[in-house]
């Protein structure tokens, strides 16, 4: 199953795969990606992080609820490692970069396919604990309830649970990201997705030492 926003990027990955593989389907939102892999139950699901209701890294855990059968490949525009890295950590497994060959998407495919993980080598080399520390500079720049929801986010919660865990609206979780990402300078729910991930990470570091 193919969840990619880019007419153009899904028509060609499936002209690609289709003489190797069957794409039962293809949708362009997070919600329609929810609704037809637990009816569809595709074998790997490729998903792309940048759809235009919710950050694909957010989507990862909802998919493996609904179609905990299916193996999930991103195969994503960004070849950032601390992006793979996240993918994995929120229960993909593989990630491939749009700028690889259709040979190495279809081996990734077998290798997820097969129980195993998949990293591209194209991936940038620079480790996301690099990162840690320049990021949580920008933590103090929010308000304590800001940062609650900053580490939730990390763990990979959805603004509903995040709603009902705080007993707050989705209308007020939605305010309190969108004056996050300003405070921080994010420029897409899909960086605040990826910062969220990597303060969490650098939190749990700290704890155990």
């Amino acid at each position: 199953m193919l969840v990619e926003d880019h007419h153009l990027v899904a028509e060609g990955l499936r002209s690609a795969l289709e003489p190797e593989l069957d794409v039962v389907a293809w949708v362009d939102t997070a919600a329609s990606a929810l609704e037809t892999a637990g009816s569809v139950e595709p074998d790997v699901i490729l998903l792309d992080l940048g759809l235009p209701d919710r950050s694909g890294l957010e989507v990862i855990s909802d998919l493996r609820a609904c179609a905990p059968q299916s193996k999930i490949l991103v195969v994503s525009m960004h070849t950032d490692r601390s992006l793979a890295e996240a993918a994995i950590s929120f229960g993909a497994q593989g990630y491939v970069p749009k700028d690889a060959g259709i040979a190495e998407l279809l081996v990734a495919v077998s290798e997820v396919m097969s129980g195993r993980r998949f990293l591209s080598n194209l991936l940038t080399r620079e480790h996301f604990k690099t990162k840690v520390g320049a990021h949580q500079l920008g933590l103090s720049r929010l308000t304590p309830r800001q940062q609650q929801i900053v580490r939730l986010i990390g763990q990979a919660h959805s603004s509903a649970e995040i709603a009902e865990q705080l007993g707050l609206s989705l209308n007020t979780i939605a305010f309190h990201r969108k004056r996050i990402r300003a405070a921080l300078g994010i420029d897409s729910e899909l960086g605040l997705v990826k910062y969220a991930w990597i303060i969490n990470l650098g939190h749990e570091g700290a704890t155990t030492e």
